[in-house]
């Protein structure tokens, strides 16, 4: 009878425990409604987790890389047919002379006066363009100013001089903050009203720079 009775109490006893850990279970189940006091969240229950820092407040004089890569890319037609033709007969029958105070009419004695002539003009112009450039260079850039929105206002200015060769260039932009990355890095694509400037001088601008005649001749194209 002692060993029936501590039977039944063993499998009371087991019976409850398999019962709690199925209530743990359920509790813990991300497809169960959470009844605990503290939700599971990776950051209470992984070991690998690693706080992000907090982000940093950008203040007017900080500096921001911008990554600039413009790309451009144009492509046109065009097509001009004319054709002019006009003529002018024109003749004087009648004229005037004067005599004292007095107008008179003027004998024509060699005959009216007349003026022929006619014009035939034909113009045909087919031009096709098609331009790419693409610009790729980092340069650093400084907080000018901060706008009641929370837009920052970026400038940048750089001057590399190698020997007889400089490289200019500037910019400036307007960014949000959000678009500035964790590293203190921004693409140019995300900067509004994005101004580039870039100027090259030396000896390699002066082998493909056009001289003053071929600009001149380009600029008004009289033939």
């Amino acid at each position: 009878m002692n060993l029936v009775i501590r039977l039944a109490a063993i499998i009371v006893a087991l019976s409850a425990f398999a019962s709690a850990d199925t209530a743990h279970a359920q509790r813990s189940s991300l497809y169960q409604r959470q009844t605990a006091a503290v939700p599971l969240s990776l950051e209470n229950n992984s070991w690998l987790y690693v706080a992000m820092p907090p982000v940093r407040e950008l203040q007017v004089n900080d500096l921001v890389t911008i990554l600039v890569k413009q790309k451009q890319q144009s492509q046109s037609e065009g097509e001009i047919n004319r054709i002019q033709q006009s003529s002018i007969d024109a003749r004087l029958r009648d004229w005037v002379k004067l005599e004292g105070f007095g107008i008179t009419a003027a004998p024509q004695t060699q005959g009216d006066p007349r003026a022929r002539g006619s014009l035939d003009s034909t113009l045909r112009t087919n031009a096709e363009l098609e331009t790419a450039s693409f610009i790729q260079f980092n340069i650093t850039a400084t907080v000018v100013d901060i706008r009641p929105n929370g837009n920052l206002v970026l400038e940048a200015h750089s001057t590399v001089k190698d020997n007889n060769e400089t490289w200019e260039a500037s910019l400036s932009g307007i960014v949000r903050r959000e678009d500035i990355q964790p590293d203190n890095t921004v693409f140019s694509e995300k900067i509004a009203e994005l101004s580039i400037h870039k100027r090259e001088t030396g000896h390699i601008n002066d082998a493909y720079r056009r001289g003053w005649a071929l600009r001149a001749y380009d600029k008004f194209k009289p033939f």
